[in-house]
């Protein structure tokens, strides 16, 4: 079993790291099977929430309004994240869409991991469901579900029990995460001023915080205007 280990869970958006947000973040440093420090931050993704991200995490609109951009969020993460092998149920999903924000505000997250989802599947074949919920439900694990720290600590517990109940969990060293990602920049004065120019055409209101824009996300929502609405007739 490793004895020193970060767990990690993070909310978000949406499922796609190359178009969806992070909105929590959530993590605890385990010593020896001792859970001995626990993070937990709100991230604004600077856009609204939708109705199901609501319902499913139960994080609100308001509850992000004052909290720190991923700019400032991220350092506070990776200063807390250290050295430490990471954790995680799915561990490359996260993983994904920190080390795209990382690379965009040009800091370095390489890490090695375990994944409890590839030991439960190896491990626990016979289950219809390994999801984090269906295996906390199979060994009893108190969860709060769809919150970042709530998850993070379920997949600790998940990891204790599975490394107890079968040799091959026990034994699985760390690898090494990837997720190749180039650096995006930030929305053009051109592009800005086009798509202020669309959403009034269109009598929309800004769906997002306009400024905090990538150059492909400004691309993206004004081919989608274009494709949803047509286009501008001068």
């Amino acid at each position: 079993m490793q004895s020193a280990y970060l767990v990690l869970d993070i909310e978000t958006t949406g499922l796609d790291p190359k178009t969806e947000k992070i909105i929590e973040i959530g993590a605890a440093r385990v010593r020896d099977g001792q859970v001995v420090e626990t993070y937990q931050t709100f991230v604004n993704p600077a856009r609204k929430l939708t109705e199901r991200i609501v319902e499913l995490t139960g994080i609100t609109d308001d509850m992000l309004c004052g909290a720190p951009y991923i700019e400032t969020a991220l350092p506070a993460f990776l200063a807390f994240a250290g050295e430490d092998v990471l954790l995680g149920h799915s561990v490359r999903f996260d993983y994904s869409f920190l080390k795209r924000a990382a690379v965009n505000l040009k800091c370095s997250f390489e890490k090695k991991a375990i994944d409890t989802l590839k030991l439960a599947r190896l491990c626990l074949p016979e289950l219809p469901s390994r999801s984090l919920g269906a295996l906390c439900g199979h060994y009893e694990i108190a969860h709060t579900a769809h919150r970042a720290l709530g998850d993070a600590l379920a997949t600790h517990a998940l990891y204790q029990k599975l490394c107890a109940q079968f040799e091959s969990a026990d034994q699985a060293q760390p690898y090494a995460l990837t997720y190749k990602v180039k650096k995006e920049g930030p929305i053009t004065p051109a592009q800005r001023e086009r798509l202020l120019k669309m959403l009034e055409y269109y009598q929309i209101s800004p769906p997002c915080e306009i400024d905090r824009m990538t150059k492909n996300e400004a691309s993206r929502m004004m081919d989608k205007l274009t494709l949803a609405y047509g286009k501008i007739v001068n």
